[in-house]
C-alpha cells in the first residue's frame, strides 16, 4: 500500500483530525444562563479568588497543547509551523484515543528561544501540562529547561524523553531475552541530537554504565570544540574509555546499537563486529540505519525499528498518552526521571513473560491496556516523588 499517497487523499477528505465537541446542554434559556451569562460569573470569581480552582471548574485539568515551531518535523527538517500541523493534529488524536487527554495543536511562527518560551508561558494558564514537539536541537534543550523552571505544570519534550522512555522499555525486555544486565553492557548511541542525548541520560540513570555517543563526525569525545552545549555536557558522562574514531570503531564489541540518525549508516560488517547476542534499535525514519533482514543475517539477536512495517516497533505512541494521563490525574507539577523510569517499567512489564520473544519485546501501540499501565505507574511515581498537588506520599 502507498501510505503517502493514501494519507494525502485522506487528509483532504478529513480536513483535520480533531474537532471541538460541546460537553454541556445549550438548548434553552436556562441552559445558556448556567453555561454562559449570567451564571458563569460565579465560577469566574471563584477562580479569581483561587487560581487552582481552574483545574476544578474548567477543562484545564485534562488539557495539553502540542507545541511546535516546525523546525524538526519527522525526518523532514525545518518545514515551518503550518507544515507541521498534520503531525501535531495526529499527536492530538493519539492523546485522546489512548489517554483520554484533550490536546490541541499550537504552531508558533518563531525560532527565537525567548519568544517561544514567553509565548508558552503566556498561554500556560489554559493547560494542565505542556507537550513540546519537533523543535530542533540545541534550542529544544534550552526551551524545555526554562519552561520547567518557570512553570508549575509538567513540561515534556516528547522527541527527547518519549523516545528515551520507549527505548529504555525495549532494552529492558531485550536484555532479558539476551541474558544480559544493563550494568555489564556496552551501548553505542548514534545521533547526538535531542533524542540521542536523552536516551543516553535515561539509560545512565537506569544503571547502564558504558555508553559511547556518535554523530556524523564519529565518536563524541570530551573537549571537541565542534560540540554544542548539550553534546559537551553528555560527553562528560559517556565514552569514559576515551575512544576515538568512527561509528565502526565504536560498534566493535558493543552489545547494543541505538540509532536515531540516518538511513543505511550501519553495515553488515559493523553488526558482525558486535558482541554475541547483539541488540540493534535502528530507529531512523522512514529508512532505518540498516535493514532488519540484513542485520539479522549478519548475526543480530534482536532488531527493533521505528517503523510499523517491521516487528518490534519502538514508538513514542506507547509513552505520551499514558504518561500525561497519569501526570494530569494527580495534578503533577513536573515530569521527573522517576516518572520516566516508571513509564518505561510499565511498558516493559506489560509484556507477559510467556509472550516475550525476539519478535515481540514491546506492546503494540494500539493496546489500550499498555497505556493504562503507563498512566498508573506514572501517577504512583509522581506521588512517591512528591510532585503531586492532589496526593502526598
Amino acid at each position: 500500500m502507498n501510505y503517502r499517497k493514501l494519507s494525502l487523499e485522506k487528509h483532504a477528505e478529513w480536513r483535520g483530525k480533531i474537532e471541538t465537541v460541546c460537553r454541556v446542554p445549550v438548548g434553552s434559556r436556562d441552559d445558556l444562563s448556567v453555561a454562559y451569562t449570567p451564571g458563569v460569573a460565579e465560577p469566574c470569581m471563584a477562580i479569581h479568588n483561587d487560581v487552582e480552582k481552574s483545574f476544578e471548574l474548567t477543562r484545564r485539568w485534562n488539557t495539553v497543547p502540542v507545541i511546535t515551531d516546525g523546525t524538526a518535523v519527522l525526518g523532514l527538517g525545518d518545514i515551518g509551523p503550518e507544515a507541521g500541523m498534520p503531525v501535531m493534529e495526529g499527536k492530538c488524536a493519539l492523546f485522546k484515543a489512548f489517554g483520554g487527554v484533550d490536546a490541541y495543536p499550537i504552531c508558533i511562527r518563531s525560532k527565537d528561544v525567548d519568544e517561544i518560551v514567553n509565548t508558552i508561558k503566556l498561554i500556560s494558564g489554559s493547560f494542565g501540562g505542556i507537550n513540546l514537539e519537533d523543535i530542533s536541537a540545541p534550542r529544544c534543550f534550552e526551551i524545555e529547561r526554562r519552561l520547567k523552571e518557570e512553570l508549575d505544570i509538567p513540561v515534556f519534550h516528547d522527541d527527547q524523553h518519549g523516545t528515551a522512555i520507549v527505548v529504555a522499555a525495549a532494552l529492558t525486555n531485550a536484555l532479558k531475552l539476551a541474558g544480559k544486565r544493563g550494568e555489564d553492557i556496552k551501548v553505542v548511541v548514534n545521533g547526538a541530537g535531542a533524542a540521542g542525548i536523552s536516551i543516553a541520560r535515561l539509560l545512565l540513570t537506569s544503571g547502564v554504565k558504558d555508553i559511547v555517543m556518535c554523530d556524523k563526525f564519529g565518536v563524541v569525545c570530551k573537549g571537541d570544540p565542534r560540540l554544542n552545549e548539550a553534546q559537551a555536557s553528555i560527553s562528560l558522562v559517556t565514552n569514559l574509555g576515551e575512544l576515538r574514531g568512527t561509528l565502526a570503531d565504536a560498534m566493535r564489541g558493543a552489545d547494543v546499537f541505538i540509532g536515531v540518525s540516518a538511513a543505511h549508516v550501519v553495515t553488515a560488517e559493523m553488526v558482525k563486529s558486535m558482541a554475541s547476542k547483539s541488540i540493534l534499535f535502528t530507529m531512523a525514519n522512514p529508512v532505518p540505519e540498516i535493514e532488519p533482514d540484513e542485520a539479522k543475517a549478519a548475526g543480530a539477536f534482536i532488531v527493533g525499528t521505528g517503523s510499523s512495517q517491521y516487528a518490534n516497533q519502538i514508538n513514542n505512541v506507547l509513552v505520551f498518552p499514558g504518561l500525561f494521563r497519569g501526570a494530569l490525574d494527580v495534578r503533577a507539577t513536573d515530569i521527573n526521571e522517576s516518572m520516566m523510569l516508571a513509564a518505561a517499567k510499565g511498558i516493559a512489564d506489560y509484556v507477559p513473560a510467556d509472550k516475550l520473544s525476539r519478535e515481540y519485546i514491546l506492546p503494540y501501540a494500539y493496546d489500550r491496556g499498555a497505556h493504562e499501565c503507563v498512566a498508573k505507574a506514572v501517577a504512583e511515581a509522581a506521588i512517591a516523588s512528591g510532585v503531586s498537588k492532589l496526593y502526598k506520599k
